[in-house]
């Protein structure tokens, strides 16, 4: 038995469990745009004339932030765009999915630029886990160091590129599990931090972030992505460890399967209490940093701390 769209009556591509409604690929990627665009009035992420920088991957999840915001941008026309692909140097890993984000960005007549960890730090990802190994008889998580660049590129990169907005493409699945995870750990700094636009200290060499996709799960950008026929990589990054993160992943996932919905529940609940907890914790003042002279908390930022440490002066 086919089944039907609850809206149209033409057949289905997905059942949404949570809502116990099915829908077809016109009404599907429909919803999907207008929770986008929902999200994004609500939150005010993009005002008039605001130049708006997409972090893009060459996966699905910011190909399709990518491809919905280019179509707002040609429907309503009063913002720029633009994409950042950072570039970690990850032997057979990011030379595939860059060759998707370049052609993603020609399809959609989008502005491409990109950063790289060897131009930027002297060094590939594959190059200071291998020094790290060898200095210190033990190879670090290699999350330790690509999250902390990538992180500091991203806002560099966005700032030189004159944003007002950068875009990053965290899904609902994302924003829960990171929820989840700060609790577990008992990490409050971090967990004030997340929300549609993230909290962060003022400073005018942060670019403020937006996440236009957080009421978007995983499985439902990946489907748009695929029925929008866009180019992306599933490939999944050899470095890849983190077994903290994913049980916490794996937890969620099992109690959306028995108990739909639950995802949801996770963001909205902690997204009341959020303020709640802001007024518990005080945030690090921002100084800059004595090496480099980019925004941190401490007298070092921890890129140069981790240059440091893997002999990069």
């Amino acid at each position: 038995m086919v089944l039907k769209c609850s809206k149209c009556g033409n057949p289905a591509v997905i059942y949404r469990k949570f809502e116990g409604k099915a829908l077809c690929k016109h009404h599907f990627i429909r919803d999907v745009r207008f929770k986008v665009n929902r999200t994004i009035r609500k939150y005010g992420m993009i005002k008039r004339n605001d130049r708006v920088v997409v972090g893009i991957s060459g996966g699905k999840d910011s190909a399709l932030l990518l491809k919905l915001l280019r179509d707002k941008q040609k429907k309503q026309g009063h913002f720029e765009l633009e994409a950042l692909l950072i570039d970690e140097g990850i032997a057979g890993y990011r030379d595939k999915t860059k060759k998707y984000a370049k052609e993603l960005c020609e399809r959609l007549d989008v502005p491409y630029y990109e950063y790289s960890f060897k131009k930027s730090f002297g060094k590939t990802l594959d190059e200071m886990v291998k020094l790290e190994k060898e200095k210190y008889g033990y190879e670090v998580h290699a999350c330790t160091y690509c999250g902390t660049f990538r992180r500091y590129l991203l806002n560099k990169g966005a700032r030189e590129l004159r944003a007002d907005k950068l875009a990053i493409a965290h899904n609902l699945d994302d924003e829960a599990q990171a929820i989840l995870a700060n609790y577990l750990r008992g990490d409050l700094l971090r967990a004030v931090r997340i929300g549609y636009v993230p909290y962060f200290v003022e400073d005018e060499k942060f670019v403020v972030r937006i996440k236009p996709l957080r009421d978007i799960p995983e499985k439902e950008t990946t489907l748009a992505a695929m029925l929008l026929e866009l180019p992306f990589s599933l490939a999944e990054c050899p470095y890849v460890t983190d077994a903290f993160r994913g049980d916490v992943r794996d937890i969620i996932n099992m109690l959306e399967d028995k108990y739909p919905g639950i995802k949801y529940s996770i963001v909205r609940t902690f997204d009341r209490i959020q303020p709640a907890l802001r007024s518990l914790v005080e945030m690090d003042r921002i100084r800059r940093c004595s090496r480099c002279g980019e925004p941190t908390s401490q007298r070092t930022c921890k890129a140069c701390i981790l240059l440091k440490r893997i002999g990069e002066e």
